[in-house]
């Protein structure tokens, strides 16, 4: 290992992601970590579910089993440590999984598992204690939400996962950890960080961000995807943590893909809403680090200030929504919506009226063209939606009535097929508990060690003032009619029930713009479909960003709600898609 810094790969940016990541990355190249992090709000649901059909033992990542069969050999020759939140809701029988693996390969691994995340075995008292575990978003009591709990989850930090490090753990499977954490936490063992070491923790917390979604941060799913030479066989990301913080975010060479002012630009806006980014061992402020692109493939970011952590916990908590069904109807050719309203108002008249449903959705999108020179070109999409507790009123009737229609109703209609899978509908539930609740312990060696939030330590708070950053006027001058996305790059995404869209300038002249222009108010005119939400802006004139933080637009989060984009993973592509007018010269500067 260097001594100089701390060299963390990860392998995975969601519970699906490629299967021989985490190969790739220990045969590449010297690295001292490998991370994987499989968890979402969604994939909490996903292993809830795995868990029920499939017995008391599972609810954890399965394929995470496959990868540490691959590579656990050549970890131990190279003496790479695995750090991940593959455990989901169960972390001791996967520890004790991976160990069976261990066994059979005669590889001589310490394995340590972290739990105390779960609270669904005292949520009732902590109840009674005065815990209202009010939605973040909504600002409603649980107990006001009509619905039953399935998981209680709160985000663990790092220092459960130091603690196993520090006792010489070479695996260390993680509950619910915050996704940083996994990053965060070799870091601290590696430089043996102090509670309170709160600027070092920030940019470890700032490059745990930037490479938890995997390929996100090296060219996937990025704006300007031109730039990016090849998407063959795209390198996963790597982060170089100094004692200072500091860190360059790279890849093996040879992969694919991009690492690049913009990509790590994009990924920092990924998912977050104010730039003070909460944690349970600190508060990373990113609007005070600073991006440098050093050399190919190379950006070395520095001088995220960090500030005491808050005293609560962010707990994910999914509710037993009901049941939900639907479908996606495909009308063609003229008079649009006046089909759409016979085909719904006769659907619904068949069923027993609308009333009866807990919820009902119907979105009429006119992808349809006047003058059509293709079929497809004729064809509009209706998606028809309802959800109930009563799980028989959704069910195969339901779908029944739909299919009856087929030849009974407007003409040139046909059904695509389901919006979301029917069945029982899963609400995400955002919530806060106080951190004197969290009782997390690292299992090692037969031991239990119980790990204190830092926000239980009585240590001295500290906050940090960022220091304003002064933006340039831009003169007033000539404009000219070109797409957003072709000077400006965004990056979107969901935060349960609420959405990010990030928006970026490659330069400080095109940032002066852009910052005076896209207003709240200038977004919701650009998407008229925004303008029933509550949208909060912030600003990152440090990195040329901007952040828009959209309340409410996903519902009760991807597993419940009914858009077509359940995660708003296009809703930057939209913004870029739209006609603006801007100064010549900014035109010039960029192109």
């Amino acid at each position: 290992m260097n001594k100089e810094y701390i060299k963390i790969a990860n392998c995975s940016g969601f519970y699906g992601d490629k299967l021989s990541a985490a190969k790739d990355l220990v045969d590449g190249g010297p690295i001292d970590v490998l991370t994987g992090d499989y968890l979402a709000e969604l994939t909490m649901a996903i292993l809830f579910g795995q868990k029920m059909q499939r017995g008391e033992d599972k609810g954890y990542v399965g394929t995470f089993l496959k990868q540490i069969n691959q590579i656990a050999k050549s970890c131990k020759e190279k003496n790479i440590k695995i750090v991940s939140n593959a455990g989901g809701l169960n972390p001791k029988s996967m520890a004790i999984e991976i160990e069976k693996i261990l066994k059979e390969q005669s590889i001589d691994m310490k394995v340590a598992f972290i739990d105390g995340d779960d609270l669904m075995p005292t949520i009732s008292n902590l109840k009674k204690s005065g815990e209202e575990f009010k939605n973040i978003d909504k600002g409603i009591k649980l107990d006001e939400s009509g619905c039953s709990p399935l998981t209680a989850n709160a985000y663990l930090g790092a220092w459960g996962i130091k603690e196993a490090l520090d006792k010489g753990a070479d695996i260390v499977v993680c509950p619910r950890v915050t996704d940083a954490a996994v990053v965060i936490g070799p870091a601290a063992w590696k430089f043996n960080w102090k509670r309170d070491n709160y600027d070092a923790l920030a940019g470890a917390l700032a490059a745990g961000h930037i490479i938890e979604c995997g390929c996100q941060a090296t060219g996937g799913n990025y704006a300007f995807f031109k730039e990016v030479e090849s998407f063959d066989n795209v390198g996963y990301p790597i982060a170089e943590i100094y004692e200072d913080g500091s860190f360059y975010v790279t890849k093996h060479p040879g992969t694919g893909g991009l690492v690049s002012t913009g990509t790590v630009t994009a990924q920092l806006l990924y998912e977050i809403n104010s730039p003070a980014y909460i944690n349970p061992d600190v508060i990373a402020h990113f609007d005070t680090l600073k991006i440098e692109e050093v050399e190919k493939d190379k950006v070395y970011l520095s001088g995220c200030r960090g500030s005491s952590p808050p005293d609560k916990h962010k707990v994910c908590i999914n509710l037993a929504g009901g049941f939900r069904n639907g479908m996606e109807i495909i009308l063609t050719g003229l008079d649009i919506e006046d089909k759409a309203k016979v085909f719904t108002d006769t659907l619904f008249n068949s069923v027993g009226g609308r009333d009866q449903f807990d919820e009902v959705s119907i979105q009429l999108h006119r992808t349809d063209k006047e003058n059509p020179n293709s079929n497809e070109e004729a064809m509009a999409s209706l998606l028809v939606s309802v959800k109930s507790k009563d799980q028989n009123l959704v069910g195969r009737l339901f779908s029944a009535k739909i299919i009856e229609l087929a030849l009974a109703n407007i003409p040139g209609f046909f059904a695509q097929g389901g919006i979301k899978s029917s069945g029982p509908v899963i609400v995400y539930w955002p919530a806060l508990v106080d951190s004197k609740h969290i009782k997390e312990k690292v299992h090692i060696d037969g031991e239990e060690i119980e790990v204190i939030p830092t926000s239980q330590l009585e240590l001295e708070e500290i906050y940090y003032q960022k220091e304003p950053i002064k933006i340039k006027k831009i003169k007033k001058e000539d404009e000219k009619e070109i797409y957003f996305g072709e000077i400006y790059g965004t990056r979107s995404g969901d935060k349960g029930g609420c959405a990010n869209l990030g928006v970026w300038a490659k330069n400080a002249n095109s940032f002066a713009f852009l910052h005076d222009f896209l207003t709240v108010k200038k977004l919701k005119e650009l998407l008229p479909d925004l303008n029933q939400y509550k949208i909060e802006r912030f600003e990152l004139a440090n990195i040329n960003s901007l952040n828009f933080y959209i309340h409410d637009i996903l519902q009760d989060g991807v597993s419940s709600n009914d858009k077509k984009d359940g995660q708003a993973k296009s809703l930057g592509e939209y913004l870029r898609a739209k006609k603006v007018k801007v100064p010549q010269s900014i035109i010039g500067d960029i192109r």
